[in-house]
């Protein structure tokens, strides 16, 4: 973090021709409030030392006892001939080691006051995926982030526990909106009420993603670390951001409902669903976490699943850790990859979760996991964010740090070592292959199951055929998670497929959609 921080303040010093002081000012100016954590910094940067050389003299970054000294720059050039980066250190500290005890005690985020309280937040809904405003506890909200309707259909009574998205309506929703799909009351022209008139017999269902990061779609903005595209508005969303863990769920793939503000365009499964029947409306849920674990999800989903199978709609839930089960950033990643007789026991242990809690015909999608090769290979040579202006960083050199680190995302694929890529694609195929033949030969009572390829070769040939680049389907700040594009553009391959040979999943279309909307329309939307 302080690496980031730092070369975005003494790039833009480079960029406004500016002192680092001033460069600290403009950023402070460009960032909301309570985030301006790097505020106090200028005291300690040195425009002549890199960032890697500010942080570890800083003692922000350290070099642990037998680790190797992580850094992401090359060292300083007068330095090259004299011990590199060690030499540069050791002319640093002296003057920097007064101004770094006031740094000592801020390693972290949440040690400062005014986010201390945001960062409990968001430990709640990371320990739970709940939204954390629930005032009812049906596991819907009204409000957007911390798990909130971002994540879940948007919440249409917070006091009635009865009444969330997804149920099927109370005696046709004739009094009240019940399911919070915005169709109630009664037609005065014959007294039937709108819901029985055009829901009944619909095929109403939701969907509802289990998922790793990608499918929350982690995303930073690029244009918070590329100087010549920073201002005010650039640290507008920072807020949202942080309070959604960085994710950006309601632009997502398969539960995206609100056009992207990030680059691309939007479309999901989700809107696919309600446009194809208009009774469908906020009955999604994206259950996803960013950080590591097992494929083994049955643990949270007694506490984050919300359907009752009694009372809700059929749903279609789409099972997608496309990357999960071998990624991970340990020094001997192989040995910490799931392995086929662990994923076989953990996916049949979700499935009979989900048996006992999905309202008969639902259907279950198992995604394939994605070959990560694709990252390496149409990244690796390019420039990231924060080496477009002087083209000093690589995105070799950031997974190269970020392993050091031991933080990677994935340290089987993003890496130059390309025997250890190819057997990271290796066990991932292999995992596929578990999961396409638990979708042939397992039986469950409240739902059929179907497998398909995570569509990465079919998105990239799509895209080329559009004029675009391999590379652009990639999030570029991290250099590792499908980028808008590529959730939109799955979306409509994913579509397709369901479509032709698994039609029964999507559900009919409903014939009274233009009147729906129409009575929306002048009820003035209501």
């Amino acid at each position: 973090g302080c690496v980031l921080v730092v070369s975005v303040i003494e790039q833009l010093a480079q960029w406004h021709n500016s002192t680092v002081k001033a460069a600290v000012e403009r950023l402070c100016d460009y960032i909301p409030g309570k985030y301006q954590i790097m505020c106090h910094m200028s005291c300690c940067i040195d425009k002549e030392m890199n960032a890697d050389v500010v942080c570890h003299s800083l003692r922000l970054c350290k070099q642990d006892p037998g680790q190797p000294l992580c850094h992401l720059y090359s060292p300083p050039k007068k330095e090259k001939h004299s011990g590199g980066l060690f030499y540069a250190l050791a002319h640093a500290r002296p003057k920097s080691q007064i101004r770094s005890k006031s740094f000592m005690g801020f390693s972290s985020v949440c040690a400062f006051p005014l986010l201390a309280n945001l960062c409990e937040k968001i430990k709640f809904v990371l320990r739970n995926k709940l939204p954390f405003e629930d005032f009812d506890g049906d596991k819907f909200s009204t409000f957007p982030t911390l798990r909130g309707y971002h994540w879940r259909g948007r919440d249409c009574n917070d006091k009635n526990t009865t009444v969330y998205p997804g149920r099927r309506p109370d005696n046709w929703d004739a009094k009240s909106d019940s399911n919070c799909n915005g169709i109630w009351g009664v037609d005065p022209k014959d007294g039937i009420p709108y819901e029985e008139k055009f829901c009944k017999g619909a095929d109403s269902r939701g969907v509802v993603l289990l998922g790793d990061s990608a499918g929350a779609h982690f995303h930073i903005p690029p244009e918070w670390m590329t100087v010549t595209q920073m201002s005010a508005k650039s640290f507008a969303n920072l807020p949202m951001a942080f309070s959604d863990e960085f994710d950006w769920p309601q632009f997502s793939e398969i539960t995206g409902f609100l056009n992207s503000t990030i680059g691309g365009w939007t479309d999901s499964l989700y809107l696919r669903l309600r446009k194809r029947n208009r009774c469908n409306h906020r009955d999604l849920q994206n259950i996803s976490q960013n950080v590591y674990f097992p494929n083994n999800i049955a643990p949270y989903l007694s506490f984050s699943l919300a359907r009752n199978q009694l009372l809700d709609n059929p749903a279609i839930v789409i099972y997608a850790t496309i990357g999960n089960d071998v990624c991970n950033g340990e020094r001997d990643t192989l040995a910490h990859m799931t392995t086929p007789k662990e994923m076989l026991s953990n996916v049949v242990q979700a499935l009979r979760y989900l048996d006992t809690h999905l309202p008969n015909g639902s259907h279950v999608i198992l995604t394939g996991l994605v070959d990560g090769r694709f990252l390496w290979d149409n990244l690796h040579d390019r420039y990231h964010p924060l080496g477009q202006l002087n083209k000093d960083v690589t995105y070799s050199q950031v997974y190269s740090f970020l392993d050091c680190l031991q933080v990677s995302p994935c340290s089987g694929w993003l890496t130059p070592n390309e025997t250890l890529r190819n057997l990271t694609s290796e066990r991932a195929l292999q995992l596929s292959n578990v999961l396409k033949e638990i979708a042939r030969s397992e039986k469950f009572a409240n739902f059929d199951i179907f497998y398909m390829d995570f569509p990465l070769k079919q998105t990239a040939e799509e895209w080329r055929k559009m004029g675009g680049e391999p590379w652009q389907l990639i999030e570029p700040v991290d250099g590792f998670h499908p980028s808008q594009i590529a959730a939109a553009l799955g979306t409509g391959i994913t579509w397709q497929k369901a479509l032709h040979e698994w039609p029964q999943v999507l559900g009919k279309e409903n014939p009274f959609n233009d009147q729906i909307e129409a009575i929306f329309k002048d009820q003035g939307g209501h």
